[in-house]
């Protein structure tokens, strides 16, 4: 069974291809809350791509016959730090390393050109004392389902940038390989939440994090685990 998807060029990543955790989402959103998707190609944007269902519950996206993203059900483990306070996120976010010299300013996560209300303008900092990032975030109402709840690949595109960013550094280039998410509870529009970021280990150019993304009371929402690839720079 296939059916067809295009990605919007607002929620790009690079200029022409689409947000790696956007798309992971997508593909996720076929399997079920929890799932592991892996990204083999960058997907473009603005063009109908082909999303098939297999036997057992996984998911493939492709762009033509070129496969660009596999999708399986599957659960995340993870320890997940103590939450950071929305206080001591805003103070973090001041020393965002990409506020200048961001590789894809544009990314739809991340990047410091877009606008508000347009992307999600995450940009998480080190934490004090703390060896995490972290980023207040709250949510605009064009990122809604019909219920007034962020959509869930959303949610997952929120999960992606601050994963890889706890690796920036000068002349850092990363992409995601593979990231695997939980949604635990619902991402309410227009309330304050706060997005962290942490290494969890480097295996040459493959390196190792998690994410995690709470309300403002300190409730854990969802929980990622990442692996991105190093480009440049590692």
């Amino acid at each position: 069974m296939s059916q067809q998807v295009i990605i919007d060029s607002r929620f790009h990543g690079p200029p022409s291809s689409a947000n790696g955790g956007y798309v992971c989402g997508i593909v996720a959103g076929l399997i079920g809350s929890t799932a592991e998707v892996t990204l083999l190609h960058p997907p473009p944007v603005g063009r109908p791509l082909e999303i098939t269902r297999l036997e057992g519950g996984g998911v493939i996206l492709r762009d033509g016959a070129m496969v660009l993203a596999e999708g399986v059900p599957a659960s995340v483990e993870i320890d997940v730090p103590v939450p950071v306070s929305f206080r001591e996120a805003e103070q973090a976010a001041k020393s965002y390393v990409w506020f200048d010299g961001h590789p894809f300013p544009t990314c739809f996560v991340c990047g410091p050109d877009r606008s508000e209300g347009d992307g999600l303008r995450i940009f998480p900092g080190p934490v004090a004392g703390r060896n995490i990032i972290a980023a207040p975030w709250t949510p605009h109402a064009s990122l809604a389902d019909e219920g007034g709840t962020v959509r869930p690949e959303i949610v997952w595109a929120a999960l992606d940038c601050p994963s890889g960013i706890v690796f920036a550094g000068p002349g850092m280039v990363v992409v995601l390989g593979r990231l695997a998410a939980r949604l635990i509870a619902p991402i309410v529009i227009g309330q304050r939440y706060v997005v962290i970021g942490w290494q969890l280990g480097v295996e040459g150019r493959k390196l190792h994090s998690g994410s995690a993304l709470f309300s403002e009371n300190g409730t854990l929402h969802a929980v990622g685990k990442a692996t991105w690839i190093s480009i440049v720079g590692h």
